[in-house]
């Protein structure tokens, strides 16, 4: 019976062939043995110690990404919410609009206001006014009032309410208005002369 050892490690090893005939001691055996395992520790050793320190590498360029990831899956968490509370808001927007526009509508739409500068030539005969006067009452100017009867400008909304409250004015009530507001023009400038 041949007994074939080798290191079993290294290619270059020349296996020792023992036959029947030759004479281990039984203390040969044992360094031949411890040899052996000593040389497979060697292989295993060096595969655990490859394997930790490729582990520890691998951990060393992951640990960053990992917490880069956390920190991106946060964020993104904290847009969803800001995203979650802004449509939230303008949903409460929209509806707010909506029942005011509906309550607007509802408390009675007024026609809108039309301006023909015809009318207002017919409004400044039948209460006798003149251009000037009639810019006083308004609080316009005089250049207003030709351009606007000429069509070559048209009065602003605020002008418009004002001009609809005075086509629903008499003569009189005309003139008291304005001789109010001449009183309080020469108040002012009484009280610029000071």
């Amino acid at each position: 019976m041949a007994l074939d050892r080798s290191c079993g490690v290294h290619a270059t090893c020349v296996p020792i062939r023992y036959t029947s005939n030759t004479v281990i001691s039984p203390l040969g055996k044992e360094r031949l043995l411890r040899a052996q395992i000593a040389m497979s520790n060697i292989a295993t050793l060096l595969k655990a110690e490859i394997s930790r320190i490729s582990r520890r590498e691998i951990r060393a360029q992951v640990q960053p990404l990992r917490r880069a990831s956390t920190s991106y899956r946060r964020e993104i968490a904290a847009l969803k919410r800001e995203v979650q509370e802004l449509r939230r808001q303008t949903s409460l927007l929209v509806k707010r609009t909506t029942k005011q526009a509906k309550a607007v509508d509802a408390e009675g739409s007024t026609p809108p206001l039309r301006f023909v500068a015809k009318g207002l030539r017919s409004l400044r005969a039948r209460l006798g006014l003149s251009a000037p006067e009639l810019a006083r009452l308004l609080g316009v100017s005089d250049q207003s009032i030709y351009n606007w009867e000429l069509k070559k400008a048209v009065p602003r909304k605020e002008q418009l309410a004002a001009l609809a409250t005075i086509r629903s004015l008499g003569k009189r009530e005309v003139l008291t208005r304005l001789e109010a507001i001449d009183d309080r023009h020469k108040k002012k400038v009484a009280r610029r002369l000071r």
